[in-house]
């Protein structure tokens, strides 16, 4: 393993407003993978902080007629505040107006302007002061700026500019022999063109109107906020006060950025001031997608602006999941829901089918029902497996291998998908060896030992979504009697050969994802008893194709089954319909114990309106054959998709 330190960076933010779902999209990214790294062995620093002399900040603090000072720090502390309720550990919080980032601001301006790479000159163009950048008049879009679309001014001054121009060819060159330096793919050939298109010298300063760094020797301008901003990188870190520390840690490994601030400024004017301080260049750049509302741009004038730290609170007020837990859901949802590279568009129902199918159904399944039926067989003891052979040992580690190969790359929708694959082939892994069966032949040491392989396959999955979902990890790690060594497990642990020490007490089950029911609304509306429903007209006990065809027969996935109390004959299902996860109940309760079904496709009329049914809301008919009163369940000859029509 590398002795050097994995610097990992994000985006420093404006601090023009409070954190947002967008804020919070790359610095949990950075934070999965600061804490991946950790569990692979490695020395990791993770930075983050808030950029903090922007014109823009100054106004916005005018605006609200308080001093600048007072506004970033009230600001500052708040995007703290939400970094700390989405459990972030990052190692340093930088904030730009610091004095230990001004000194390095300062020498570097200074050594620049020495060497040539800073000189002195007049600028005519036009100016966008919201983002305060200067733009040459084929770069405008109907006249207005091509990144925000608002008004440009024409703007006359005497500026510094830095020679980006100077470094066209070099800034080509590596980026053609350094194939990972920009990611993904096809924003790196967004760079290229852009620098293909001719680099200008680039305007670092700007009139003082009281806020800001100002130029050495110069006081009556303040260097612009990007070339200030983008320092913040090794100024934090120990360049120029701690060589040896930042030997250590630079160059950064990885950079996280939206693609807003990807092509212009991360990707030309950042390397090219790297290259004329002779400093090695970063790793691995990569540009983040944007998140749309339902579809629409977020906005503060519409009123659709996403809050994570809220959105976790309203979860758990919803759920009844535990403050850390429903962190955890937001968390897994942004990691997994879109690939990261690409926008994203979020909407409540994807987000709460996301914490009932993955989170309540598939892992809470898995660890709940083998957690039970150790209990019920085995007082909550870890047997000893003895000589059973087979399990899920295989399967752990290709998961622990791929989903390694995935976190690397930071595909973490793929990694995520491959470890709840993994937790799917638990899930029927019990199903097909029937431990209840099992128990009642009187297997007991292949009893032992299925329940075993389940086991690790849920000790497996808490050391892998670790970095995704550390609360949730803790708590499962809690429940399988390993809370004294989890700390200290490593990725490679997940493959352990014999994880558990025989007579290990369990704890548990306590479910750890309370099922969200997103059919109160609907349930409402339902009278208490169950409805028919409607009879076509007969003809000699036939219906019309017409009838038949309104009809929506599905095939449906089981996902989790329970008894309802006080009915002997009735089932609980949740059963996945490939967009969505429904409630039904059932009168099969006779005839299949509950875990038994957990994984099975089933036939379902989906489109019979909803009846309440001993106080429990079904929203669809399981079909099943009667054979001498016993109700026998239809399935697939084959496996096919949750969701396919029946004809």
């Amino acid at each position: 393993m590398s002795d050097k330190t994995y610097y990992v960076t994000t985006p420093i933010y404006y601090v023009n407003d409070v954190p947002h779902i967008g804020n919070a999209y790359p610095t949990i990214h950075a934070d999965v993978m600061a804490r991946f790294q950790k569990l692979r062995g490695r020395d990791v620093f993770f930075l983050t902080g808030t950029d903090e002399n922007a014109t823009k900040v100054a106004a916005a603090a005018r605006d609200r007629g308080v001093p600048v000072n007072e506004y970033v720090d009230k600001l500052t502390d708040q995007f703290k505040e939400a970094w700390a309720k989405l459990d972030i550990q990052y190692d340093d919080f930088i904030r730009t107006t610091e004095p230990r980032h001004i000194r390095v601001v300062e020498a570097i301006f200074s050594r620049l302007l020495e060497q040539g790479d800073i000189y002195k000159g007049r600028y005519e163009g036009w100016y966008c002061i919201p983002c305060e950048t200067f733009f040459a008049e084929g770069e405008l879009v109907e006249g207005k700026c091509p990144e925000c679309g608002r008004n440009v001014e024409w703007v006359q001054e005497e500026n510094y500019y830095f020679k980006l121009s100077a470094y066209s060819d070099r800034l080509l060159e590596y980026i053609e022999s350094h194939p990972r330096f920009l990611q993904p793919e096809f924003r790196k050939n967004e760079v290229v063109s852009f620098i293909k298109q001719g680099l200008r010298d680039i305007s670092i300063t700007r009139q003082n109107q009281g806020w800001g760094i100002p130029v050495p020797g110069d006081p009556s301008k303040v260097i612009y906020v990007w070339f200030d901003a983008l320092i913040n990188y090794i100024s934090a870190i120990g360049y120029l006060s701690d060589e040896e520390r930042f030997a250590r840690i630079w160059p950064a490994d990885l950079q996280l950025m939206g693609k807003d601030i990807f092509v212009r400024f991360h990707c030309t004017f950042w390397p090219a001031i790297l290259m004329a301080l002779d400093l090695e260049l970063p790793g691995e750049l990569f540009g983040h997608g944007w998140w749309t509302i339902n579809g629409e741009k977020m906005s503060k004038s519409v009123g659709n602006v996403v809050a994570p730290a809220k959105l976790a609170d309203d979860l758990a007020a919803e759920s009844g999941a535990k403050p850390e837990i429903a962190v955890d859901a937001v968390r897994y949802f942004l990691c997994r829901e879109v690939t990261f590279g690409v926008d994203g568009d979020f909407s409540m129902a994807s987000f709460k089918n996301r914490f009932n199918s993955d989170l309540a159904n598939d892992l809470g399944n898995l660890l709940n029902r083998t957690l039970s039926m150790l209990g019920k067989y085995f007082e909550g003891t870890i047997p000893d497996p003895k000589s059973f052979s087979g399990g899920l040992k295989d399967i752990i580690a290709e998961t622990a291998s791929a989903a390694a190969v995935y976190c690397e790359k930071l595909e973490f929708t793929k990694a995520l998908e491959a470890i709840w694959q993994m937790i799917g082939a638990g899930n029927k892994y019990v199903n097909d060896t029937a431990p209840w069966e099992l128990a009642k032949q009187g297997k007991n040491d292949e009893l032992a030992g299925v329940l075993y392989s389940a086991l690790e396959a849920a000790r497996a999955a808490a050391i892998m979504i670790a970095p995704f979902m550390p609360a949730t990890a803790v708590e499962i790690a809690r429940q399988l009697g390993i809370s004294d060594e989890f700390p200290s497990l490593k990725w490679a642990d997940a493959t352990a050969e014999k994880p558990f020490k025989a007579g290990t007490k369990t704890q548990g089950p306590d479910p750890i994802f309370p099922r969200l029911d997103t059919k109160k609304k609907e349930a409402k509306k339902v009278t208490e008893q169950p409805q028919e429903a409607p009879k076509p007209e007969k003809t000699e006990d036939t219906i019309s194709y017409d009838y038949f065809s309104k009809l929506k027969i599905r095939i449906a996935e089981i996902k989790s089954a329970e008894r309802i109390e006080g009915a002997d004959k009735l089932l609980r299902l949740q059963v996945d319909l490939g967009d969505e996860v429904r409630q039904i109940v059932a009168g099969i309760a006779l005839y299949y114990e509950p875990e038994s079904l957990v994984g099975r496709k089933i036939v379902l009329l989906a489109n019979l309106e909803p009846a309440k049914i001993r106080g429990v809301v079904s929203n669809g008919m399981l079909l099943a054959a009667d054979v001498d009163g016993r109700a026998i369940i239809l399935q697939p000859e084959s496996d096919v998709p949750a969701g396919s029509k029946v004809r």
